[in-house]
């Protein structure tokens, strides 16, 4: 009777029964979402979420300025309605952290099944694949990562970085100056302690998210996959891991879309200019590549041991193959009579040669120029209108249509 071994067992059920891969999916705040009918099993009722979300964070700071006499006047330098980082933080940034959470999912469901379709674990290795994903999957369900992450935002987001080093140095409608320091506002109050950490924890949940995608690809690249250098991605077959960059750009115009509302409140009233912040704009820039390309960096090991086996291979087969044609049809080796026209040797001699080319154009950094213009563009676009306090809107049509034509 014919046994099978259990790696080959453990192989054929995780084929036929592939988990859906996803990094949002999980933890007790969407189970609480679910409870309260505002996410369902597959993250749908977006709206919902938006909505609700968007509106705690938001109207009652509309409400307690107006009951203040700061909405859009009083002895405030910065009135609420012409906040401009509030609004862009709670009415539009925020609704795209929890847009994103849609697309990502969507987008990453498939992300095991390919691993296995495209035959790159081998058998021996299903257990440590199977460990990497319930790691994962641990890690994202986790209740003790949230509640740390809630004490990281109230600790540290709202008490050092927002209070010392994002808020505005003048009178707001959130603070107001006093012979102590700043004095917060009701409206203060609730922007400080509720609103503020709504938005920080989405935000800082997200950045665990990634840390658990890297965390998830060092583990996978520490197996020895079953790449083929002949492959036509020119990767590997591992182009399709690449191609969940492109499930982050929604992630990278929240963080452009929050840099250009905190931007905008310094230009429009402390009198900044764009110019000013310029290294601002690159750190951001650089660390949305090292949080969402920077893991794909972990198969370049991989990638060029493939390569240079594949090119030692594949040589080793054209010499074989080359010295054959040669004899066989520059030597007078062909049998009498075998015409030359027509003949698949030169077809196969050609293919060859193609096969060859793909192993020497294989790619050992996982990241296509693609990517990083889509990241950049992404994030830039929410600051390309601050540049209209800089020049009038046809110079600046004039620029863009002369970068980008």
């Amino acid at each position: 009777m014919k046994t099978t071994s259990p790696d080959a067992s453990e192989a054929l059920h995780l084929l036929k029964n592939p988990p859906e891969f996803s990094l949002v999916l999980g933890g007790p705040l969407f189970q609480l979402l679910r409870r309260t009918h505002l996410s369902d099993d597959a993250l749908m009722l977006v709206r919902q979420r938006i909505m609700v979300i968007a509106l705690l964070a938001w109207l009652p700071l509309l409400l307690l300025s107006a009951l203040e006499g700061n909405l859009w006047g009083g002895s405030t330098v910065v009135p609420f309605l012409f906040d401009i980082e509030v609004h862009v933080r709670f009415l539009v940034a925020l609704p795209l952290l929890i847009l994103a959470e849609l697309v990502v999912h969507r987008r990453m469901r498939p992300l095991l099944q390919q691993f296995l379709e495209r035959n790159l674990i081998p058998e021996d290795a299903m257990t440590r694949f199977e460990s990497a994903i319930a790691s994962a999957f641990r890690l994202r369900n986790s209740m003790l990562a949230e509640v740390l992450l809630i004490a990281l935002v109230y600790g540290v987001g709202v008490l050092i970085v927002w209070r010392h080093y994002v808020a505005l140095d003048t009178a707001t409608w959130y603070a107001t100056a006093s012979a102590g320091g700043s004095q917060l506002t009701l409206a203060g109050m609730w922007f400080g302690y509720v609103s503020l950490p709504i938005f920080q924890f989405l935000l800082c949940r997200w950045y665990f998210r990634l840390f658990i995608w890297a965390h998830f690809l060092w583990q996978v690249s520490r197996i020895e996959l079953s790449l083929v250098p002949t492959h036509p991605d020119h990767l590997g077959g591992l182009s399709f891991v690449s191609g969940q960059v492109y499930a982050f750009t929604v992630l990278a115009v929240a963080h452009g879309a929050l840099l250009a509302g905190n931007l905008a409140n310094r230009i429009f009233f402390l009198g900044a200019e764009l110019t000013q912040f310029k290294v601002e704009i690159a750190i951001v820039l650089i660390f949305l590549m090292c949080v969402v390309l920077g893991p794909l960096l972990f198969f370049m090991p991989q990638l060029a041991q493939a390569k240079r086996t594949g090119s030692r291979e594949y040589g080793v087969l054209a010499e074989r193959y080359v010295r054959e044609f040669d004899a066989k049809w520059l030597r007078g080796g062909a049998p009498p009579g075998e015409p030359l026209v027509g003949s698949t040797d030169i077809q196969s001699l050609a293919d060859l040669g193609n096969s060859f080319q793909v192993v020497r154009e294989m790619r050992i950094v996982p990241i296509k120029r693609d990517d990083v213009v889509r990241l950049v563009v992404a994030t830039l676009l929410p600051i390309v209108p601050l540049a209209l306090t800089m020049m009038s809107l046809e110079e600046l049509l004039k620029t863009l249509f002369g970068v980008l034509f």
